[in-house]
């Protein structure tokens, strides 16, 4: 059984798509396409840059999407490939659950750029900038981080945000509260903790007005039903039906990314073949998760074109 697997945020980078753009009409209609969308050039922008106005939640977060997308698409339109023929279940990390439901045609890709550009503003404007944090705690189990973050929070915030694999949790919340997160894993047998360069809090309970804004934003949005199940990150189980993926999609905003559990419960399923679109993020977690599975992570025209002679 194979599953597809999209990346999230921090996997942008000024460069990115141009070549398979260069390559193929059908990235070309892509970006296009999210560009009309979005009322913008952000293709322009995910080529020349500038870093910091591409590092924007709000750009970053459609540019990651249009990317993961545009490189399937390729494959199924010049490869003569299927989706719904290839992949018993799709994924993704935080947006890249977005990307996910894209890809298995529950949002039309237009929809998906403009959902992620309110989700993307939102988050950014929940939290002034400088009053939030995330840190990552390397070396501690799920369970332990999530306690050095309530012990942490000392009446402000900090909470598990991200369960990424074995000995990588990021927690997120107030800056100092995150701060002192930080400290506590040191002393309590983390090998590392640092916080990371974000630009807000996310996947926290200081997001529930972005939460809100998802909330308004998913009522209005035409989503259908996937032509596979995908694997939701607030509850790590497959989920198919159109009201649930939306009331899920809301909760993700403020709950934990449970990508660890979701990875393990695809392989416990039958999952043994990972593919991984548009980025090479994912790839390192699900080997660490599940050390048996293949792992595939398709960037690149060649790597699309070695990719469709295996599938």
């Amino acid at each position: 059984m194979r599953a597809f697997i999209f990346p999230g945020q921090g996997s942008q980078a000024i460069g990115m798509g141009q070549a398979l753009a260069a390559a193929s009409v059908s990235a070309r209609e892509v970006f296009q396409e999210v560009d009309d969308a979005l009322g913008q050039h952000l293709f322009q922008l995910m080529v020349e840059g500038p870093a910091d106005e591409l590092m924007l939640t709000e750009n970053a977060q459609p540019a990651i999407m249009a990317n993961a997308i545009a490189t399937l698409r390729v494959l199924e339109r010049e490869g003569g490939i299927r989706l719904a023929d290839k992949a018993e279940f799709v994924a993704g990390h935080s947006l890249g659950e977005y990307t996910a439901l894209c890809a298995a045609e529950a949002l039309g890709l237009a929809d998906t750029a403009k959902l992620l550009r309110v989700r993307g503003a939102a988050m950014q404007a929940a939290v002034p900038v400088g009053q939030g944090a995330m840190a990552a705690l390397l070396g501690l189990d799920f369970a332990a981080a999530k306690q050095i973050a309530a012990d942490a929070a000392e009446n402000e915030v900090c909470e598990a945000a991200n369960d990424n694999a074995p000995g990588q949790v990021v927690v997120s919340g107030s800056k100092a509260a995150v701060e002192r997160a930080v400290e506590l894993a040191k002393v309590r047998g983390g090998k590392r903790a640092m916080l990371l360069p974000v630009s807000a809090p996310f996947h926290c309970s200081l997001m529930e007005p972005a939460a809100r804004a998802m909330e308004k934003a998913l009522a209005g949005a035409d989503l259908r039903a996937p032509l596979v199940p995908v694997y939701a990150n607030v509850t790590a189980a497959p989920v198919a039906d159109p009201a649930a993926i939306r009331t899920l999609l809301v909760e993700q905003v403020t709950g934990t990314v449970r990508w660890r559990e979701s990875i393990e419960a695809m392989f416990a399923a039958g999952v043994t073949d990972f593919v991984e679109f548009g980025g090479k993020v994912l790839g390192g977690m699900v080997k660490r998760i599940a050390p048996d599975a293949t792992i595939t992570s398709v960037v690149s025209m060649a790597d699309i074109e070695a990719l469709a002679k295996t599938l």
